[in-house]
């Protein structure tokens, strides 16, 4: 017996020096990865590389909880990084919009916004159908702010559902249903899911198939995701080649049916919804809809140098064979910049410069950027960091690094992106607004997501109802026999069957034990690459909650409710303690969750209660103040909000008496207000107000501590997983007799 107590004192003392290590080390961990990121924030900071270009994401600090699955959920690497437990976008020139990190998110703290309040970005003002202040005309794709040919496809397809839901066809008879403006990725599904509603239409392109990808480097990668494309199916994979991409459109297109009138060019729309008259460079076309998809090379981004107007001065680099034996400067920083830089260097014999105003070349895929040192290195590409172009001339150009530098050049290829068509968004009616940041954008990415989230209800009473079947089926097999007293159950005929170590126990066992690792499906969800993107991460955490409540009630059923060795009883109570962790950690805190509204309603209750109290005669703030404790201390919290400590034990044990405190300034407040009705509001407003800026300033403290109860809840997890692994090879080595006896 005493050795039996003495090895059951090693399993305790073991697991919790165990428990201890692995929760030193995983804190250890997070703090390296916090400094990691810290440092990788600052060195943004300092190549002026923290401020987003285009749509990116915005964490909401008081509503992420660091869980981190937003983090390996971007296909563009670590952009995202934990910093003091909160999701930080450390690199935001890098982030390009294919919004996985808001998709990823299981509490909702990611939103997608279009430029930040340092710097604006223009676009056109859409609506949550992309339809513009003009009605009837639809801009989607790239020029609407969505570049990546996911997002461009998928926009193209729900613009097409809503033309098919608005559209009288029976309104007389027009050229077509819809002109639909650009052969780029929007403007092909735009006109698949047309042709698949049924609408006439008619597709515009300026050039050639493809839009901006067709006029890509050759044999450049492009990273694309599937989508599904009526009469065609998946289309797109991970990375594909340019020339394969368009190859692919031109394939959805013939599978489709869809035909394309190139070389015409848009020049007007005139008229009104279900009565557009399109003007082309080929004629003029009449229709009920207007969808431009048309991009933003048409208008690249100049110099903004003396000399640009020479035909040297090229945007975009088509063969690199023209440029044989003559003199080329690359400008700008971006992939288009390298890979056209690369291309020169690989593909001719021209002697090539690159001209870039950062020191560094940080706005790329690390591939160009690997590529491009490597040819800076060996001087097959000179490189002008930190300089502006300032003049360019017939056989020179002018690059500014404080003092000028005139350099032999005999053409310049400017990869600076493109720029909004502004003039001719105004001449056609389509009002153009300037994004700070301030306006959560629409995102494909999260389209699934929010599908899942609306059917949360149906899948948790689908949860229920088979949590429920299962306990009612364990439960009627051996009700009788786990309601005998435990020193009776060996007389009952049924012992041999029911028992731990019987049949049905050690089978109910065996299922429990194998349920019970499926809630490890969740963490490995959150964190492998292979999982990434297996639709939302919604209904996987649900099913990790639903896991972990009925494991400890199906295990009762396979120890028949009673308790032998020390090792069964430890994992028992390890199950419960991590059920118990991940119960407080997911739902108190979302109860004491802090949501934007909150703050905003503190706000506003904040300072309706202070005009209030200013407005009161300075008799009553007197006596308040010299006669009337409890009334003072009501005025000084509807004037100020409530003062409480910033430590969690501290506050609590401040807040019973700041309760009451409140309550009897309340009492006295009554004599200021000649009608109930109006002392009933004052007393529902401070009240409410005390209430918010108290879950404000309780919700930090215990945002920490709850950073650590995740990590405890991780650890014990694992804890648990070696206790499940003692247990199943005692069982093996002792327990599995009835095989053979």
């Amino acid at each position: 017996m005493r050795l039996q107590a003495l090895t059951q004192d090693h399993l305790v003392v073991g697991t919790c020096i165990l428990i201890g290590l692995l929760y030193l080390a995983f804190r250890l961990r997070r703090k390296l990865e916090d400094r990691r990121a810290k440092h990788k924030l600052e060195e943004a900071v300092r190549l002026e590389l923290n401020i987003p270009t285009s749509l990116h994401p915005v964490i909401d600090p008081d509503v992420c909880i660091g869980s981190g699955s937003c983090i390996s959920a971007c296909p563009e690497g670590k952009i995202l990084g934990l910093v003091n437990g909160i999701a930080t976008l450390l690199n935001a020139s890098k982030c390009i919009g294919h919004g996985k990190c808001a998709a990823e998110c299981p509490v909702d703290a990611i939103k997608l916004v279009f430029g930040s309040s340092e710097r604006g970005v223009e676009l056109p003002e859409v609506d949550e159908f992309f339809e513009t202040s003009r009605e009837g005309v639809h801009i989607v794709g790239e020029l609407a702010g969505m570049g990546l040919i996911k997002n461009a496809l998928i926009q193209g397809l729900q613009v097409a559902a809503r033309l098919k839901a608005t559209i009288d066809r029976s309104a007389g008879a027009k050229n077509v249903d819809v002109v639909i403006v650009g052969a780029g990725p929007a403007g092909i599904a735009t006109a698949v899911g047309c042709r698949a509603a049924g609408l006439s239409y008619s597709l515009l392109e300026q050039d050639t198939v493809g839009g901006t990808v067709a006029h890509y480097p050759r044999q450049k990668l492009v990273m694309t995701e599937t989508v599904d494309l009526p009469y065609y199916g998946k289309f797109g994979r991970s990375l594909i080649r340019k020339e394969d991409l368009v190859g692919s459109f031109q394939d959805v297109m013939s599978k489709a049916g869809v035909k394309v009138h190139e070389k015409t060019k848009l020049t007007g729309i005139d008229g009104t919804r279900d009565n557009f008259l399109v003007t082309t460079d080929r004629g003029v076309l009449s229709a009920k809809r207007v969808v431009l998809a048309i991009g933003r090379r048409g208008t690249p981004r100049k110099i903004g140098a003396p000399g640009e107007e020479l035909e040297k001065v090229a945007y975009r680099l088509i063969d690199p064979r023209q440029y044989a034996g003559k003199r080329v400067l690359v400008v700008g920083g971006g992939d288009s910049a390298l890979e056209a830089a690369i291309q020169l260097a690989d593909e001719s014999d021209a002697r090539v410069a690159i001209s870039y105003r950062r020191p560094e070349f940080a706005r790329c895929r690390p591939l160009n950027k690997q590529k491009i040192d490597a040819h800076i290195k060996s001087g097959r590409v000179q490189a002008h960091m930190s300089t502006d172009v300032v003049a360019i001339e017939t056989a020179t150009v002018s690059l500014k690094n404080g003092t000028t530098e005139k350099v032999a050049n005999d053409f310049i290829i400017a990869c600076l992106g493109g720029e909004l068509p502004n003039e001719f968004l105004k001449s056609i009616g389509v009002s153009i607004r300037k994004h700070h940041g301030d306006k959560p954008m629409a995102n494909p990415a999260l389209t699934q997501k929010a599908r899942v989230n609306r059917g949360g209800r149906v899948a948790t009473a689908v949860f229920f109802l088979v949590g429920f079947l299962v306990v009612a089926g364990l439960t009627y097999v051996g009700i009788k026999y786990y309601l005998l007293p435990r020193n009776l159950r060996y007389k009952s005929p049924e012992h041999r069957f029911l028992k731990p170590s019987g049949p049905w126990g050690h089978g109910v066992g065996i299922l429990a034990t194998l349920f019970m690792l499926l809630n490890f499906i969740y963490p490995l969800r959150k964190r492998l690459k292979m999982f990434k993107g297996k639709g939302s991460i919604v209904p996987w955490l649900r099913f990790h909650v639903f896991v972990g409540i009925m494991s400890p009630i199906i295990i009762l059923f396979h120890t028949a409710f009673q308790w032998g060795n020390q090792l069964a009883t430890s994992t028992y109570v390890s199950v419960v303690v991590v059920v118990a962790t991940g119960l407080v950690g997911r739902y108190f805190y979302g109860w004491f969750r802090v949501d934007p509204d909150d703050a905003r309603e503190a706000n506003r209750l904040g300072e309706a209660l202070s005009r209030l109290v200013a407005a009161l005669s300075p008799d009553w703030i007197q006596f308040a103040e010299t006669r009337d404790r409890p009334l003072h201390h009501v005025l000084a919290l509807a004037s100020a909000g409530p003062k409480l400590p910033g430590s969690l034990p501290a506050l609590f044990l401040k807040m019973p008496s700041e309760a009451l405190r409140v309550g009897r300034g309340l009492r006295h407040a009554r004599r200021l207000f000649l009608e109930k009705a109006a002392y009933r509001d004052f007393r529902a407003h401070v009240q409410e107000f005390r209430r918010l800026r108290t879950k404000m300033q309780f919700h930090r403290p215990f945002k920490r501590l709850m950073s650590a109860w995740r990590s405890l809840h991780v650890v014990l997890a694992i804890v648990l997983l070696a206790l499940i692994g003692m247990h199943v090879w005692v069982s093996i080595r002792v327990g599995f007799r009835w095989l053979w006896s």
